[in-house]
């Protein structure tokens, strides 16, 4: 195989470099322009409908806008394949691009325009809308950094692209919220509309993806039936396949568990909010970017059997963190310290695992594979934690519920150590995890 699997580079300073190149960088504007429909939709939305004096039931509604974006392998696949007329002529990737950042910039529009006190049915659906489009921009945008990444960038632009999501997101919010006190809620909707710019721009400044490779093409019926099988077939055609989609349904149940708990934990240890907001918050916000650098080093160092091993380990060893605390009781030194932990392992976890994920991607598929393993790796944890978490902490109590989401974690380390020494993760990985052509900084990892 290459360095993304195995090779540490030559020195640490090869783990750094990868932050100042050209693709990386881009991916930072990208993720800026993929988080910010989710806050228009999220906290925004809900802090507008409250100012307006709409009921908490019916807000809850909302959350259709988010289901949406469980949803978007049933249509990725037309981001591979379906050529989009006269914009086509900028390239496949560039072209959607484009097209998906001028359908959320008019879903934000048309979200600023409904008035929820008038009509609260037109209200939802626009949110719903923003999410279809919001949706499909993260299809385009993710399968535009994976091809334009080299394997050995995929951690640090996996990292990087975290960073854009995160501010993306927060300065989409806040700048609404400022602006809704000054010019409404409308202009201030209009205004972040302008956040789909940086990944547009960015598209149209790197042009189309070196790596990317147009699937067979489509005339008929029969043919766009193949298309849209076509990537599923592809995965499972591989070597230990069925083992690999184990893995990523289950390797993250035990934290994303221990997660949906935590504001409850922190309650009835009797942290208040000014606490709450300094360490769960604060501390936990810069963690989270130091764990996200500290991850796109280790893949770029250590390749992605280690760094994605590794990070499996520090975020079951995280949820422990949390079962310790639950006993010690009420300390500010107890919380910080496992809020710490806990969003630096995280941190370095997102960067690796989504990096792996990038990895087994085929670059003919990369929209529709990459929708659906991603998809994949949340679903099982989201409804496991919707029917059971809250039942777990009333029947065994926190401490008991905290080293369960330990042991829960433990398989996924376990089968990933399985995975590494049978030599599936080599055998799994798709084109988009190995070097191209003139690829020479993959191949001194090797």
């Amino acid at each position: 195989m290459n360095g993304t699997t195995d090779g540490p580079g030559s020195t640490w300073m090869d783990g750094l470099r990868p932050y100042v190149e050209k693709a990386p960088l881009a991916s930072f504007f990208l993720g800026i322009s993929s988080g910010f429909p989710y806050a228009m939709i999220g906290a925004t939305l809900t802090s507008r409908l409250a100012q307006d004096g709409i009921d908490k039931k019916t807000i809850t509604a909302f959350t259709l806008g988010f289901l949406v974006y469980n949803l978007k392998p049933l249509w990725a696949w037309a981001v591979d394949g379906v050529h989009i007329p006269v914009l086509g002529r900028l390239g496949q990737r560039v072209s959607w691009l484009l097209f998906a950042g001028i359908l959320v910039m008019a879903a934000v529009v048309n979200l600023a325009l409904v008035d929820p006190k008038a009509d609260m049915g037109a209200t939802v659906l626009a949110a719903v809308l923003v999410g279809l489009a919001g949706a499909t921009f993260d299809i385009v945008i993710d399968a535009y950094r994976i091809e334009q990444l080299k394997p050995y960038q995929l951690g640090v632009g996996s990292g990087m692209t975290q960073y854009g999501w995160r501010i993306g997101s927060v300065a989409a919010g806040a700048l609404a919220l400022v602006l809704a006190s000054r010019i409404g809620w409308s202009g201030a909707y209009m205004v972040c509309a302008l956040f789909a710019l940086p990944a547009i721009l960015t598209g149209l400044l790197m042009g189309e993806p070196e790596r990317r490779r147009e699937p067979a093409a489509r005339r008929g019926l029969p043919e766009i039936w193949a298309s849209i099988i076509g990537p599923f077939l592809e995965f499972f055609r591989r070597r230990g396949a069925i083992v690999v989609l184990v893995f990523i349904l289950i390797h993250k149940i035990g934290d994303t568990l221990g997660q949906i708990v935590l504001r409850l934990l922190l309650n009835d240890l009797g942290f208040d909010n000014d606490e709450i907001a300094i360490y769960d918050i604060g501390v936990g916000f810069w963690a989270y970017l130091i764990g996200i650098f500290i991850g796109g080093v280790l893949y770029a160092r250590l390749g992605l059997k280690r760094s994605v091993l590794i990070s499996l380990i520090l975020m079951a060893i995280s949820n422990a963190s949390f079962a310790i605390l639950a006993g010690a009781g009420h300390s500010v030194w107890g919380l910080a310290g496992t809020i710490g932990f806990e969003n630096i392992a995280s941190g370095i976890g997102g960067v690796t695992v989504i990096a792996y994920f990038a990895a087994l991607c085929d670059l003919r598929f990369t929209a529709a594979q990459y929708a659906l393993i991603s998809a994949g790796a949340s679903i099982v944890g989201r409804l496991l934690t919707a029917t059971t978490a809250g039942a777990l902490v009333g029947s065994f109590g926190y401490v008991s519920f905290y080293w369960m989401t330990f042991f829960v974690a433990l398989p996924g380390v376990l089968l990933f150590w399985w995975m590494s020494r049978s030599g599936l993760i080599d055998s799994s990985i798709g084109d988009a995890g190995t070097a191209g052509e003139g690829d020479a900084r993959a191949g001194e990892t090797a």
